[in-house]
């Protein structure tokens, strides 16, 4: 299994970037899907960027496409996450998620392993 630990998290204004980092220990980093997740007070937790480990093909949801941009660096074990030109409704916990597979998949039950989370909070 491996560990997974964000940080970068805070507080920033409305049109603000923010990068977040996910540094992943124990098994293979390279050879794992990694995914970015997010989940506001009363909301179920969603899907926001993935990245597989075969051409670094990145996937985005729709609320976040031009805005946000993952990246991995196998060499370092971290996965980012920048945020650029966000907004209240950004705000949530986010998480990273790793899976030993070639798939990026946007769903939370697909994921075996999960960090600790980060706050990210924008104000108006």
């Amino acid at each position: 299994q491996v560990q997974l630990v964000e940080s970068g998290g805070g507080l920033v204004q409305a049109g603000g970037s923010l990068r977040l980092s996910c540094v992943a220990s124990r098994g293979t980093f390279s050879r794992y899907a990694m995914g970015w997740f997010r989940q506001a007070p009363g909301t179920e937790r969603e899907f926001v960027a993935g990245i597989s480990w075969i051409g670094g093909k990145s996937y985005y949801a729709d609320s976040v496409k031009g805005r946000f941009t993952v990246s991995r660096d196998n060499a370092k074990n971290t996965v980012y996450l920048q945020m650029n030109g966000l907004k209240p409704e950004d705000t949530a916990v986010y998480y990273c998620a790793a899976r030993a597979t070639i798939v990026v998949h946007t769903t939370a039950k697909e994921y075996d392993n999960w960090g600790q989370g980060t706050q990210v909070t924008v104000s108006s």
